[in-house]
Protein backbone atom coordinates (compact mmCIF):
# COMPACT_ATOMS: atom_id res chain seq x y z
CA UNK A 1 0.00 0.00 0.00
CA UNK A 2 1.44 3.09 -0.61
CA UNK A 3 0.66 6.30 1.26
CA UNK A 4 0.63 9.74 -0.25
CA UNK A 5 1.37 13.07 1.78
CA UNK A 6 0.45 16.17 0.54
CA UNK A 7 2.10 19.22 2.13
CA UNK A 8 0.42 22.68 1.13
CA UNK A 9 2.79 25.49 1.30
CA UNK A 10 1.54 28.58 3.29
CA UNK A 11 1.73 31.38 1.32
CA UNK A 12 3.59 34.35 3.25
CA UNK A 13 1.76 37.54 3.75
CA UNK A 14 3.45 40.15 2.88
CA UNK A 15 4.77 42.77 5.69
CA UNK A 16 3.44 46.43 5.44
CA UNK A 17 4.75 49.06 7.86
CA UNK A 18 4.51 52.97 8.44
CA UNK A 19 7.66 54.91 10.34
CA UNK A 20 8.14 52.49 13.55
CA UNK A 21 5.15 50.07 13.11
CA UNK A 22 4.45 46.65 11.07
CA UNK A 23 1.56 45.23 10.23
CA UNK A 24 2.90 41.94 12.04
CA UNK A 25 3.18 43.68 15.04
CA UNK A 26 0.08 43.03 17.80
CA UNK A 27 -0.28 46.66 18.47
CA UNK A 28 -2.26 48.16 21.50
CA UNK A 29 -3.58 52.17 21.13
CA UNK A 30 -3.98 53.67 24.49
CA UNK A 31 -5.85 57.13 24.93
CA UNK A 32 -7.25 57.24 21.32
CA UNK A 33 -9.43 60.55 20.99
CA UNK A 34 -11.43 60.12 17.38
CA UNK A 35 -9.07 57.47 16.50
CA UNK A 36 -7.80 58.99 13.81
CA UNK A 37 -4.25 57.55 14.65
CA UNK A 38 -5.64 53.66 14.61
CA UNK A 39 -7.18 54.34 10.97
CA UNK A 40 -4.15 55.69 10.07
CA UNK A 41 -2.30 52.65 10.78
CA UNK A 42 -5.07 50.64 9.40
CA UNK A 43 -5.01 52.15 6.26
CA UNK A 44 -1.20 51.45 5.76
CA UNK A 45 -1.76 48.07 6.74
CA UNK A 46 -4.89 47.49 4.77
CA UNK A 47 -6.34 45.85 7.62
CA UNK A 48 -6.66 46.50 11.58
CA UNK A 49 -6.42 42.86 12.91
CA UNK A 50 -3.65 43.12 14.50
CA UNK A 51 -4.49 46.63 15.96
CA UNK A 52 -6.27 47.04 19.74
CA UNK A 53 -7.68 50.61 19.61
CA UNK A 54 -8.29 52.08 22.98
CA UNK A 55 -9.81 55.32 24.78
CA UNK A 56 -10.52 57.18 28.20
CA UNK A 57 -14.36 58.33 26.38
CA UNK A 58 -17.05 56.00 26.39
CA UNK A 59 -18.30 55.42 23.09
CA UNK A 60 -21.45 57.98 23.37
CA UNK A 61 -18.67 60.62 24.65
CA UNK A 62 -16.22 59.59 21.46
CA UNK A 63 -19.17 60.41 18.77
CA UNK A 64 -20.43 63.43 20.87
CA UNK A 65 -17.08 64.84 21.36
CA UNK A 66 -15.43 64.46 17.80
CA UNK A 67 -17.47 64.93 14.47
CA UNK A 68 -15.28 61.90 12.85
CA UNK A 69 -15.41 59.67 15.69
CA UNK A 70 -18.26 58.19 14.66
CA UNK A 71 -16.96 57.31 10.99
CA UNK A 72 -13.64 56.39 12.08
CA UNK A 73 -14.72 53.76 14.68
CA UNK A 74 -17.07 52.44 11.85
CA UNK A 75 -14.01 52.12 8.94
CA UNK A 76 -12.15 50.77 11.56
CA UNK A 77 -14.71 47.90 12.21
CA UNK A 78 -14.80 47.62 8.13
CA UNK A 79 -11.32 46.99 7.92
CA UNK A 80 -11.83 43.73 10.63
CA UNK A 81 -11.18 45.82 14.24
CA UNK A 82 -12.37 43.14 16.33
CA UNK A 83 -11.62 45.20 19.34
CA UNK A 84 -12.33 48.65 19.69
CA UNK A 85 -12.27 49.49 23.63
CA UNK A 86 -13.80 52.33 25.49
CA UNK A 87 -13.64 53.70 28.93
CA UNK A 88 -10.12 51.98 29.07
CA UNK A 89 -8.07 54.04 31.74
CA UNK A 90 -4.47 53.95 30.83
CA UNK A 91 -2.74 53.76 34.77
CA UNK A 92 -4.43 50.75 35.09
CA UNK A 93 -5.31 49.14 31.57
CA UNK A 94 -3.92 45.81 32.25
CA UNK A 95 -6.77 44.60 34.95
CA UNK A 96 -9.58 45.57 32.04
CA UNK A 97 -10.99 42.59 31.15
CA UNK A 98 -10.43 42.51 27.25
CA UNK A 99 -6.81 42.99 28.08
CA UNK A 100 -5.54 41.29 31.18
CA UNK A 101 -4.38 38.15 29.42
CA UNK A 102 -2.82 39.55 26.24
CA UNK A 103 0.53 41.01 25.65
CA UNK A 104 1.44 43.39 22.50
CA UNK A 105 4.50 44.06 19.95
CA UNK A 106 3.71 47.73 21.00
CA UNK A 107 2.35 50.06 23.36
CA UNK A 108 1.48 53.50 21.92
CA UNK A 109 0.17 55.94 24.03
CA UNK A 110 0.22 59.73 21.88
CA UNK A 111 0.73 63.24 23.91
CA UNK A 112 -0.55 61.73 27.26
CA UNK A 113 -2.26 64.75 29.26
CA UNK A 114 -4.32 64.49 32.36
CA UNK A 115 -6.83 67.38 31.50
CA UNK A 116 -6.88 71.13 31.16
CA UNK A 117 -7.09 72.46 34.98
CA UNK A 118 -5.22 75.34 34.16
CA UNK A 119 -1.64 76.58 32.78
CA UNK A 120 0.32 73.60 31.43
CA UNK A 121 3.89 75.09 33.38
CA UNK A 122 1.79 74.67 37.00
CA UNK A 123 4.00 72.95 38.85
CA UNK A 124 1.03 70.55 40.52
CA UNK A 125 -0.46 70.25 36.89
CA UNK A 126 3.02 69.33 35.95
CA UNK A 127 3.17 66.64 38.70
CA UNK A 128 -0.36 65.00 37.39
CA UNK A 129 1.19 64.89 34.00
CA UNK A 130 3.85 63.08 35.10
CA UNK A 131 1.62 60.70 37.53
CA UNK A 132 -0.19 60.01 34.83
CA UNK A 133 2.75 58.98 32.48
CA UNK A 134 4.59 56.85 34.93
CA UNK A 135 1.02 55.06 36.21
CA UNK A 136 0.47 54.43 32.21
CA UNK A 137 4.18 52.59 32.32
CA UNK A 138 3.69 50.49 35.24
CA UNK A 139 0.77 49.19 33.83
CA UNK A 140 2.10 48.72 29.70
CA UNK A 141 4.86 46.85 31.40
CA UNK A 142 2.92 43.89 32.51
CA UNK A 143 1.28 43.72 28.76
CA UNK A 144 4.73 44.07 26.93
CA UNK A 145 6.14 40.94 25.29
CA UNK A 146 9.95 40.34 26.09
CA UNK A 147 11.16 42.40 22.64
CA UNK A 148 8.31 44.38 22.71
CA UNK A 149 8.40 48.45 22.90
CA UNK A 150 5.95 51.22 24.67
CA UNK A 151 5.67 54.62 22.44
CA UNK A 152 5.07 57.86 23.69
CA UNK A 153 5.01 61.00 21.34
CA UNK A 154 5.40 63.74 23.26
CA UNK A 155 6.01 67.37 23.14
CA UNK A 156 10.19 68.86 23.89
CA UNK A 157 9.54 72.37 24.47
CA UNK A 158 8.95 73.67 27.48
CA UNK A 159 7.38 73.00 30.14
CA UNK A 160 6.81 69.50 28.77
CA UNK A 161 10.17 68.67 28.79
CA UNK A 162 9.95 68.90 32.26
CA UNK A 163 8.05 65.45 32.83
CA UNK A 164 11.18 63.44 32.47
CA UNK A 165 9.73 60.75 30.80
CA UNK A 166 12.82 58.85 30.70
CA UNK A 167 13.39 59.36 34.43
CA UNK A 168 9.61 57.71 35.05
CA UNK A 169 10.44 55.13 32.67
CA UNK A 170 13.46 53.98 34.38
CA UNK A 171 11.81 53.66 37.64
CA UNK A 172 9.16 51.78 36.34
CA UNK A 173 12.27 49.03 35.10
CA UNK A 174 11.80 50.48 31.34
CA UNK A 175 14.84 51.26 29.73
CA UNK A 176 14.97 54.36 26.98
CA UNK A 177 15.77 52.93 23.48
CA UNK A 178 15.26 55.25 21.13
CA UNK A 179 14.11 58.71 20.72
CA UNK A 180 12.97 59.98 17.18
CA UNK A 181 11.31 63.41 15.68
CA UNK A 182 7.66 62.78 15.44
CA UNK A 183 6.49 64.31 12.18
CA UNK A 184 2.76 64.40 12.32
CA UNK A 185 3.22 64.29 8.24
CA UNK A 186 4.47 60.74 8.36
CA UNK A 187 1.39 59.27 9.54
CA UNK A 188 -1.44 60.57 6.74
CA UNK A 189 -5.09 61.10 8.07
CA UNK A 190 -4.17 61.43 12.20
CA UNK A 191 -5.89 64.27 13.48
CA UNK A 192 -4.20 65.40 17.37
CA UNK A 193 -7.10 66.59 19.57
CA UNK A 194 -7.56 68.20 22.59
CA UNK A 195 -9.77 65.61 23.85
CA UNK A 196 -11.18 68.10 26.59
CA UNK A 197 -13.82 71.55 27.32
CA UNK A 198 -15.51 73.00 24.77
CA UNK A 199 -12.61 73.14 22.08
CA UNK A 200 -12.02 68.83 22.38
CA UNK A 201 -12.43 68.34 18.76
CA UNK A 202 -9.50 70.78 17.78
CA UNK A 203 -6.04 70.33 17.51
CA UNK A 204 -3.74 71.40 19.61
CA UNK A 205 -0.15 72.66 18.67
CA UNK A 206 2.36 70.55 18.59
CA UNK A 207 5.77 71.93 17.59
CA UNK A 208 9.12 70.00 18.35
CA UNK A 209 7.73 66.48 18.88
CA UNK A 210 10.07 63.01 20.02
CA UNK A 211 8.46 59.10 19.58
CA UNK A 212 10.38 58.22 22.84
CA UNK A 213 11.20 54.43 22.80
CA UNK A 214 10.69 51.95 25.53
CA UNK A 215 11.80 48.63 26.45
CA UNK A 216 11.95 46.19 29.22
CA UNK A 217 15.06 46.49 32.11
CA UNK A 218 14.05 43.48 33.85
CA UNK A 219 17.46 43.80 35.65
CA UNK A 220 16.59 47.53 37.14
CA UNK A 221 15.80 46.41 40.56
CA UNK A 222 18.43 43.37 40.90
CA UNK A 223 21.58 45.30 39.24
CA UNK A 224 23.14 48.68 40.90
CA UNK A 225 23.07 51.25 38.01
CA UNK A 226 26.02 52.88 36.21
CA UNK A 227 25.96 56.25 34.58
CA UNK A 228 23.17 55.99 32.26
CA UNK A 229 22.87 57.42 29.26
CA UNK A 230 20.10 60.07 28.77
CA UNK A 231 17.95 60.73 25.63
CA UNK A 232 18.02 64.32 24.81
CA UNK A 233 14.79 65.56 24.60
CA UNK A 234 16.04 68.99 23.07
CA UNK A 235 17.03 67.66 20.21
CA UNK A 236 14.52 65.45 18.13
CA UNK A 237 17.08 64.34 15.69
CA UNK A 238 19.67 62.90 17.99
CA UNK A 239 19.00 58.53 18.72
CA UNK A 240 19.74 57.07 21.95
CA UNK A 241 23.32 55.69 21.96
CA UNK A 242 23.74 52.63 20.15
CA UNK A 243 25.96 50.08 21.14
CA UNK A 244 29.57 49.98 19.17
CA UNK A 245 30.32 47.33 16.94
CA UNK A 246 32.72 46.05 18.53
CA UNK A 247 30.45 43.66 20.19
CA UNK A 248 27.32 44.53 18.02
CA UNK A 249 25.69 41.55 17.30
CA UNK A 250 25.54 38.76 15.45
CA UNK A 251 28.12 39.68 13.32
CA UNK A 252 31.03 39.91 16.16
CA UNK A 253 29.36 37.12 18.14
CA UNK A 254 30.36 34.48 15.42
CA UNK A 255 33.70 35.99 14.22
CA UNK A 256 35.32 35.09 17.20
CA UNK A 257 37.13 32.14 17.79
CA UNK A 258 35.90 30.48 20.83
CA UNK A 259 36.25 27.35 21.91
CA UNK A 260 32.51 25.94 22.67
CA UNK A 261 31.62 22.89 24.96
CA UNK A 262 31.70 19.64 22.94
CA UNK A 263 28.86 19.42 21.23
CA UNK A 264 28.59 15.56 21.35
CA UNK A 265 28.39 16.03 25.02
CA UNK A 266 24.92 18.65 25.62
CA UNK A 267 23.78 19.54 29.15
CA UNK A 268 20.54 17.74 30.23
CA UNK A 269 16.94 18.97 30.80
CA UNK A 270 14.52 19.13 33.00
CA UNK A 271 11.06 20.16 32.56
CA UNK A 272 10.63 22.96 34.65
CA UNK A 273 13.89 25.19 35.94
CA UNK A 274 13.96 27.99 37.26
CA UNK A 275 10.20 28.31 36.11
CA UNK A 276 10.76 27.57 32.34
CA UNK A 277 8.95 24.46 30.89
CA UNK A 278 11.85 21.63 28.93
CA UNK A 279 11.06 23.01 25.84
CA UNK A 280 12.71 26.35 26.68
CA UNK A 281 15.82 24.30 26.77
CA UNK A 282 17.80 25.22 30.31
CA UNK A 283 19.89 23.48 30.85
CA UNK A 284 20.29 21.48 34.44
CA UNK A 285 23.18 23.55 35.89
CA UNK A 286 21.99 26.73 34.90
CA UNK A 287 22.32 29.45 37.65
CA UNK A 288 19.84 31.87 38.31
CA UNK A 289 21.95 34.11 39.41
CA UNK A 290 24.35 34.55 36.72
CA UNK A 291 24.59 37.05 34.64
CA UNK A 292 23.96 35.05 31.23
CA UNK A 293 20.37 34.71 32.95
CA UNK A 294 19.77 37.60 34.31
CA UNK A 295 20.51 39.35 30.72
CA UNK A 296 18.19 36.63 29.02
CA UNK A 297 15.66 36.00 30.80
CA UNK A 298 13.71 37.75 28.94
CA UNK A 299 14.15 35.96 26.17
CA UNK A 300 13.59 32.49 27.91
CA UNK A 301 10.10 33.95 27.91
CA UNK A 302 10.20 35.17 24.90
CA UNK A 303 10.84 31.17 23.60
CA UNK A 304 7.99 29.96 26.02
CA UNK A 305 5.42 32.37 24.60
CA UNK A 306 5.74 32.06 21.32
CA UNK A 307 6.99 28.35 21.09
CA UNK A 308 5.51 26.78 17.91
CA UNK A 309 3.92 29.60 16.34
CA UNK A 310 4.59 30.75 12.79
CA UNK A 311 4.70 34.19 12.81
CA UNK A 312 7.65 34.33 14.66
CA UNK A 313 10.40 36.12 12.97
CA UNK A 314 13.15 33.76 14.69
CA UNK A 315 16.55 35.91 13.37
CA UNK A 316 14.93 39.04 14.26
CA UNK A 317 14.53 37.77 17.96
CA UNK A 318 17.57 36.39 18.43
CA UNK A 319 19.17 40.01 17.10
CA UNK A 320 16.92 41.64 19.11
CA UNK A 321 17.95 39.81 22.46
CA UNK A 322 21.55 39.70 21.70
CA UNK A 323 21.18 43.69 21.10
CA UNK A 324 19.08 44.59 24.21
CA UNK A 325 21.86 41.79 26.47
CA UNK A 326 25.03 43.84 25.08
CA UNK A 327 22.97 47.61 26.14
CA UNK A 328 22.09 46.34 29.48
CA UNK A 329 25.52 44.86 29.92
CA UNK A 330 27.20 47.94 28.93
CA UNK A 331 25.35 50.75 30.82
CA UNK A 332 24.34 48.58 33.67
CA UNK A 333 27.52 46.55 34.44
CA UNK A 334 30.54 48.98 33.37
CA UNK A 335 32.54 45.67 32.99
CA UNK A 336 34.65 45.50 29.56
CA UNK A 337 33.38 43.84 26.56
CA UNK A 338 35.51 40.68 27.23
CA UNK A 339 33.28 39.73 30.01
CA UNK A 340 30.30 40.15 27.73
CA UNK A 341 32.33 37.62 25.61
CA UNK A 342 31.75 34.98 28.43
CA UNK A 343 28.01 35.34 28.71
CA UNK A 344 27.42 34.84 24.97
CA UNK A 345 29.66 31.87 25.07
CA UNK A 346 27.38 30.60 27.71
CA UNK A 347 23.97 31.53 25.51
CA UNK A 348 25.66 29.92 22.36
CA UNK A 349 26.71 26.89 24.48
CA UNK A 350 22.41 26.81 25.59
CA UNK A 351 21.23 27.44 21.89
CA UNK A 352 23.23 24.82 20.64
CA UNK A 353 22.16 22.00 23.03
CA UNK A 354 18.76 23.26 23.34
CA UNK A 355 18.78 22.65 19.25
CA UNK A 356 20.11 19.16 19.68
CA UNK A 357 17.32 18.47 22.40
CA UNK A 358 14.79 19.60 19.88
CA UNK A 359 16.39 17.69 17.23
CA UNK A 360 16.05 14.69 19.22
CA UNK A 361 12.95 15.34 20.34
CA UNK A 362 11.38 15.25 16.85
CA UNK A 363 13.72 11.79 15.38
CA UNK A 364 11.76 10.13 18.13
CA UNK A 365 8.06 11.55 17.15
CA UNK A 366 9.25 11.06 13.20
CA UNK A 367 9.79 7.05 14.38
CA UNK A 368 6.61 7.05 16.36
CA UNK A 369 4.53 7.90 13.51
CA UNK A 370 5.85 5.57 11.07
CA UNK A 371 5.20 3.00 13.43
CA UNK A 372 2.06 3.43 13.97
CA UNK A 373 1.68 3.40 9.79
CA UNK A 374 3.38 0.47 9.79
CA UNK A 375 6.10 1.51 7.81
CA UNK A 376 10.00 1.72 7.76
CA UNK A 377 11.69 3.95 9.73
CA UNK A 378 14.66 5.65 8.45
CA UNK A 379 16.80 9.05 9.51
Amino acid sequence: MHTMVIINEEVQEEEKKIQHYSSFHQILLVGEGDFSFSLCLAHSFGSAYNIVASSLQSYDEVIKMYKNGKSNLEKLKALGASVLLHGVDASKMQHHCDLSNRKFDRIIFNFPHAGFHGSDDNNHHIQRHKNLVGSFFGSAKRMLRVDGEIHVNHKTTPPYDLWDLVGLGKGNSLMCNDCAEFKIENYPGYNNKRGAGSKCDEPFHLGECQTIIFILNPSRKNVPMTKQKKCNLDAPSQKFQKVPNSISPPIYFFQQQISWIDSRNPPTYVNEMNGFPSYAGLPTRHDSRSDFFRIFKGYFSYIQETFGRKDVDVELSVHQALHRGALMFRTETGRPDEDYMKVLEELRIWSRSRIQSLQQKLRDLNRRVFEQHGMGYYL
